[in-house]
């Protein structure tokens, strides 16, 4: 039987791969470099790495925009990693640092951090301001999915 093949970015060196999507749970490694796809640790991406994830990867792309001076974004950041193992490898989380990619918490309006937007298909489709726990991040990311755990 045969499974359609999904569009994964690597979040090492942000090749786009194709992986059947019943291997999804499988420890899959990038054709390019090697590296595993999911790591279970967010991917801290550049603006133009953002623009490959959010247009090449086919599965959900959950962004924390932060910055290294937040006090919140420094608190909820380890509550972010856990939720990354436990949400890999439906979703890829992401952080982009807005000092850093300014043009980013720009085009997407950011105007308070730490953010969490969420996109599916390289739109938005939902977006949570202020810090948040490891059990809110996973709960709220997989209600706005509709996914179970």
């Amino acid at each position: 039987m045969n499974t359609p093949a999904l569009h994964i970015v690597c979040p090492a060196c942000h090749t786009t791969n194709r992986i059947a999507s019943a291997d999804l749970g499988k420890a899959a490694d990038c054709g390019h470099c090697h590296k595993a796809l999911f790591t279970g640790q967010p991917v801290a991406l550049t603006e133009a790495a953002f623009d490959k994830h959010l247009q090449r990867s086919q599965i959900p792309l959950l962004v924390d925009f932060w910055a290294p001076w937040c006090g919140p974004c420094r608190q909820m950041a380890p509550a972010y990693e856990k939720a990354a193992g436990l949400l890999e490898p439906r979703v890829r989380l992401a952080k982009v640092n807005t000092e850093e990619a300014q043009n980013l918490g720009a085009r997407y309006n950011i105007r308070s951090i730490p953010t969490l937007a969420l996109f599916v298909n390289g739109r938005e489709v939902a977006r949570q301001a202020g810090a948040m726990g490891t059990a809110d991040i996973v709960r709220w990311t997989q209600s706005q999915l509709n996914l179970s755990h």
